[in-house]
């Protein structure tokens, strides 16, 4: 999708740099996945000791080899 944006020259130099990205491109898209992931990892940290999974692995390895 092309959208035209107006970023701060020294900010998306530094991104770039730093991203090790080559194109102005690369760099907010790495940027944006970057943001996603650690808004992702953030979230599930915030469900840390309010989930209660009481899985058992090997009956779920077994099914999941069942089925396959």
């Amino acid at each position: 999708m092309r959208t035209t944006m107006d970023l701060p020259k020294d900010l998306l130099e530094e991104a770039k740099k730093i991203c090790g990205a080559k194109t102005k491109t690369s760099t907010v898209i790495l940027s944006l996945q970057k943001l996603i992931d650690a808004k992702k990892i953030e979230r599930l940290r915030a469900l840390r000791g309010r989930l209660d999974l009481d899985i058992d692995m090997k009956r779920l390895r077994k099914d999941r080899t069942a089925t396959h």
